[in-house]
């Protein structure tokens, strides 16, 4: 028997445009992941995350991020916040402890983490967001550009462009390496070939102007570096003296060519896993 042709003209057009996704049950879960190729938002059980009284050396970043995200989930108003800075320097940790201190204090704020290469979408994350009572914090973690990169598009709607605007529900927070979430040398070379340098880069420099909140993070230096691997001993009970954890970390940071938050964690591994503590 063959198909009618309407019928299946019918059901490719369900294939391109598959039916709305259904409305996610938050109380599932603290803590989402948005995916696509179907969109949906998938519960995280366990978030992997540090103790915010272990992250050293950048307090101020701390205090301002706490304060902004603790009027958000009271309902007050709040800015979208970007980290950018050193690598290694606990942006995307900070952004996770922040979390976990605000529901700590009972508030409600859930954390839903956006991945960079699905950017285009996230206008259908936007609208399942603003249908919920629930307070959110959008997270991308790495934001950056490149020279052809259109994606940034795409993030206007998430912080001030468009008609309807960020839900009110709705706070962005994102790390990135640059501060102008675009390689130096694209913008200087855009500068030196455009007819007019002002404008040829205005639209993508401004968009970390439509960010309210800067926190730079910088290099850390040896004091604030052992500080950090002192801080991960005492917390999971990894006994060492100051002189030879001071060798050890030194040694271990000089292998590494750097030092940072990042590189003393992988330190304080290594030094926990031969002490046979588990962390």
């Amino acid at each position: 028997m063959t198909t009618d042709p309407l019928d299946r003209i019918a059901a490719a057009l369900e294939r391109m445009a598959p039916a709305p996704l259904s409305a996610p049950q938050f109380d599932a879960a603290d803590a989402f992941v948005w995916h696509v190729s179907p969109d949906r938002l998938e519960p995280v059980e366990t978030v992997n995350r540090v103790d915010m009284q272990l992250l050293v050396g950048i307090d101020r970043s701390r205090d301002t991020l706490l304060a902004n995200t603790q009027q958000f989930a009271r309902g007050l108003p709040a800015n979208n916040a970007l980290l950018w800075g050193a690598r290694g320097m606990g942006k995307s940790s900070l952004v996770k402890a922040v979390h976990a201190s605000v529901r700590a204090e009972g508030l409600p704020l859930k954390i839903v983490e956006l991945q960079r290469e699905d950017l285009p979408s996230v206008g259908r994350l936007l609208n399942l967001l603003r249908g919920s009572d629930a307070r959110f914090l959008l997270y991308c973690d790495d934001l950056s550009f490149g020279h052809d990169d259109q994606h940034y598009k795409s993030l206007k709607a998430v912080l001030d462009g468009g008609i309807e605007g960020r839900p009110e529900n709705v706070v962005f927070y994102a790390t990135s390496n640059r501060r102008h979430l675009m390689p130096r040398d694209m913008i200087e070379n855009e500068r030196s070939t455009s007819i007019n340098p002002s404008e040829a880069v205005e639209e993508k420099v401004s968009l970390s102007d439509r960010f309210g909140l800067w926190l730079g993070f910088h290099p850390c230096d040896q004091d604030e570096y052992l500080s950090m691997i002192r801080g991960y001993c005492d917390a999971y009970g990894v006994e060492i003296d100051d002189a030879t954890l001071r060798a050890e970390a030194i040694e271990w940071q000089a292998t590494r060519g750097a030092r940072s938050g990042r590189v003393a964690w992988q330190y304080f591994t290594d030094l926990a896993g031969r002490r046979g503590v588990r962390v």
